[in-house]
């Protein structure tokens, strides 16, 4: 097996892929919009079957933003839920149940809240759906009937996308929560169709925040990957 050179082009990759990580409390102020415009369309050279690009993705920002948010938060209040891609617990095998508790762990540990302080795990979850304080969210919806393999190219994009922000110096949060109402983000923004697979939080991370300090470990490769020859 021949030995690995690094390249210029590698060390950017992975500087700005291990450089990437979720942002949970953000500063106020606004992305440029001409930013704006390049992150997505940089992301849109993302890969998919057949180049069916099967994505569609509303923005918010302004007033619209503020609308949106005081609608999640009147659905979460009145227990309004609206799921397009079914989502259970059980999902989960236990090794991957295991990394979430971690995380999960290390998360609110971060923010002072005691593993059966439900209240204020709940309030958490409230803050998540006024998008920690971003100026911007994106949703993206998953269009045509493939369901999950047309979520998995949405999920190629959502990723080139994450990773055109931090190219562009804006962080990010990919929200599952968000995708858990679906009917109200569709209403408030005047959407017809498409099934909603995740919003992310974007815009300047606080970073005296000390939730944005927490960072998560990755399995090592051995454990996720088998190498046959």
């Amino acid at each position: 097996m021949s030995k690995f050179v690094p390249t210029e082009m590698s060390g950017c990759a992975e500087k700005l892929i291990r450089g990437r990580h979720a942002t949970r409390a953000f500063r106020p102020e606004a992305v440029p919009e001409d930013t704006m415009h390049r992150i997505f369309s940089l992301a849109g050279a993302a890969p998919s079957n057949s180049n069916a690009q099967p994505w569609q993705v509303q923005v918010v920002s302004g007033a619209t933003r503020q609308r949106l948010t005081d609608a999640l938060q009147t659905a979460h209040a009145g227990r309004r839920t609206s799921v397009d891609f079914p989502y259970s617990e059980g999902m989960y095998a236990q090794v991957h149940q295991a990394r979430r508790a971690a995380f999960g762990a290390e998360l609110y540990g971060a923010l002072g809240i005691g593993p059966d302080d439900h209240a204020a795990r709940a309030a958490y979850d409230l803050e998540s759906l006024r998008f920690y304080g971003a100026p911007h969210a994106a949703f993206l919806f998953v269009h045509g009937d493939g369901e999950v393999r047309l979520a998995a190219d949405v999920g190629a994009y959502m990723q080139t996308l994450l990773l055109a922000m931090t190219t562009y110096g804006v962080d990010s949060c990919p929200q599952g929560l968000l995708s858990f109402y679906s009917d109200t983000v569709r209403t408030e923004l005047g959407v017809n169709g498409g099934k909603l697979l995740v919003g992310i939080s974007f815009g300047y991370a606080d970073e005296a925040a000390p939730v944005n300090r927490v960072r998560t470990e990755r399995a090592p490769v051995e454990s996720t990957t088998a190498f046959h020859y």
